[in-house]
């Protein structure tokens, strides 16, 4: 089976089932997140519907969500892992429940009109029970009755942290999971499973976690019943073709062979005598190229920073294999061809961004003086530990590695800032640098592992904290526990946005229509289509225009339409992406001139309930973002 075919038969499956195909959101969170830098998972942008807001689509949705996580960035290299990847999810919005959720599943895994995979080689894990919630007898029976006891010995009952999804220390929606294994082992297949199995053994692979979000956490640390309970699943894409093709390695399916050929035929090597470097090379680099694609550009800050991180890992691990001529281009041409049809490519800006921070990456490892002084640094950090080195002679390897760690962990400070410097100041891969060192102190690979996390944990939570360069990682933003809260100030910036989208094509002229955004608690920052640098004039009249708005207090109103109905209506849109069959239109207006709207805009995020909410609005900064997109951030006072 080839991706599209399991997409395909995915959305038609839950279609037939009565739910709304929905399109996939930007990988930027847009008002539903502030604190995450890229979508994480499928449930991500329905953060407000989850929560009791209406979905245009109804109660309940399917769709393919493009997702990316870097919280396991050290574990991709191996056979599973990915950066980005796409999760097919299906949602009850206080429709359905457990019962048709497992029945569902099950279906179509097992059915022909699905899947079809061997009923014998899947097990199930449900929550265990605790002082806060109930043993989740309820799922493990439904399993039992809609496997015909298929299912019987094959139930693996797991404790909150493996089996329930929820705020951990916060208040919110919470509730248990119940999670779906295949078995990818050579011979036989068990016919019962030992308790805790399919938390440890690897040959047991999740495929699918159904969330019943049925409890609130309260602030005194209760759980009480929800009166909407809703159903959140998620599968990988990725992970779930291997396993129907007969294999758990992603790289070998559709969506990574042709990539994997191109970085054989550029390098000269064998994708399977270099696995992990093959493999970091084509994930990192789709990764980017979708990311690029969604607005976020290589830089110092956030996202963006990330994508440079990502480029540059990639290109290392190029070199290590012979590869020295500029290259991420030509594995953009083929995620290009891999996705054609499925997604849409600025392929233009892509290439550009790309080539840009590769030339800029290539000067900075090529440069003398940043060399001199990473050598430097390099010497001194190695006399700290070589010391620690050195004690290791004639121990064991639990007692050795037990002194590195510990080593690292009390000088690793001085070693983080030597990191720090080199790259804030010359652009120089902080985890180039720690991974130099460990070279110098002759470091196995697990030493190495261990070391590094505890470096890279180090170097991120502190020495760029308190520099105030990267106000959060993406694994920190992870949308790990509790639904986020949308935000009263997020929400009042994302109705800014709206408007100062409108000043803009007011000013500017029609042309003007939105390429990005993003949006935190602090300040707003959009990406517009036109090709100049907006004069001191110009950014003041769309900054006086949005405060009218704001003065004159105007309701914000919400209706639900076709695309068809939204577009006759005047509302803007990005009309290339895949709307579902019902959108929601803002409208804001009308405006006292004309008496027709100041701005309609296609939108899903959260909004204030009129502009009077929104205080003073101010225009920080105007610059260009990328060819033909200008960029403007600004804030509320």
């Amino acid at each position: 089976m080839i991706a599209q075919e399991l997409r395909e038969k995915y959305l038609k499956f839950f279609e037939s089932k009565g739910h709304t195909i929905i399109p996939s959101a930007s990988l930027i969170p847009e008002g539903t997140d502030p604190s995450a830098l890229f979508i994480t998972a499928g449930m991500h942008p329905l953060v407000p519907y989850l929560m009791g807001e209406s979905h245009p689509g109804g109660e309940r949705l399917v769709s393919v969500q493009k997702c990316i996580r870097t919280d396991d960035i050290e574990e991709v290299g191996d056979s599973t892992h990915n950066t980005f990847f796409e999760m097919l999810g299906n949602w009850s919005l206080g429709d359905y429940f457990k019962k048709e959720s497992i029945e569902w599943s099950w279906e179509f895994l097992t059915s022909k009109k699905g899947l079809g995979l061997n009923p014998k080689k899947i097990a199930v894990s449900v929550f265990a029970g605790d002082e806060d919630a109930p043993k989740d007898e309820d799922a493990a029976k439904i399993w039992l009755e809609v496997s015909k006891s298929e299912l019987e010995g094959r139930i693996d009952y797991l404790p909150k942290a493996k089996n329930w999804w929820g705020p951990a220390g916060i208040t919110g929606p919470c509730g248990p999971d119940t999670e779906i294994f295949y078995w990818v082992g050579d011979g036989q297949v068990p016919e019962k499973i030992n308790q805790g199995d399919l938390a440890e053994h690897p040959h047991w692979v999740e495929i699918w976690n159904n969330v019943f979000m049925q409890y609130n956490k309260t602030a005194e640390g209760k759980y009480e019943p929800l009166k909407q309970k809703n159903v959140d699943t998620g599968m990988g894409l990725e992970r779930t073709l291997a396993i129907i093709n007969g294999g758990d390695d992603i790289y070998q399916t559709d969506l990574f062979r042709p990539i994997i050929e191109k970085i054989e035929k550029i390098s000269g090597r064998k994708y399977e005598k270099k696995l992990k470097e093959f493999r970091i090379i084509a994930d990192h680099l789709k990764a980017s190229v979708f990311a690029i694609n969604d607005g976020a550009s290589p830089s110092n800050k956030l996202a963006g920073y990330i994508v440079r991180r990502l480029i540059r890992r990639a290109i290392v691990k190029a070199h290590q294999l012979g590869i020295n001529e500029n290259f991420s281009t030509k594995i953009a041409e083929k995620v290009f061809g891999i996705y054609d049809g499925v997604y849409e490519f600025n392929k233009e800006n892509i290439i550009q961004e790309l080539e840009k921070e590769e030339n800029k990456f290539k000067n900075i490892l090529t440069d003398k003086k940043i060399a001199k002084i990473k050598n430097e640094e390099l010497e001194e950090r190695y006399k700290i530990l070589f010391k620690a080195n050195a004690l290791m002679s004639g121990m064991t390897k639990e007692k050795a590695d037990k002194l590195l760690t510990e080593k690292i962990l009390t000088e690793s400070t001085p070693i983080t800032a030597s990191a720090f410097k080199l790259e804030s100041s010359y652009g120089y891969p902080h985890d180039l640098f720690f991974n130099e060192l460990f070279n110098k102190l002759d470091l196995g690979e697990e030493e190495k592992k261990c070391s590094g996390k505890i470096l890279e944990d180090k170097y991120l939570n502190e020495d760029f904290k308190k520099h105030q360069e990267l106000s959060r990682t993406a694994s920190s933003g992870m949308f790990k526990g509790g639904l986020a809260d949308a935000g009263e100030m997020t929400a009042k910036l994302h109705t800014a946005t709206h408007l100062l989208l409108a000043a803009l094509r007011e000013v500017l002229g029609s042309h003007v229509f939105q390429k990005g955004s993003n949006i935190t608690a602090e300040r707003l920052r959009l990406d517009f289509a036109h090709n100049v640098k907006m004069t001191p004039e110009e950014l003041e009249k769309a900054q006086n225009m949005v405060n009218d708005m704001i003065r004159e207090d105007v309701l914000i109103a919400c209706d639900e339409m076709s695309v068809d109905e939204a577009k006759k209506a005047g509302a803007v849109g990005v009309f290339e992406a895949k709307y579902g069959d019902k959108v929601k239109v803002y409208t804001i207006g009308p405006s006292t001139s004309s008496g027709s709207a100041f701005s309609r805009e296609i939108c899903g995020g959260p909004h204030a309930k009129s502009t009077g909410e929104l205080g003073h609005f101010k225009i920080m900064k105007e610059e260009a973002s990328s060819a033909g997109v200008r960029r403007i951030k600004a804030v509320l006072e």
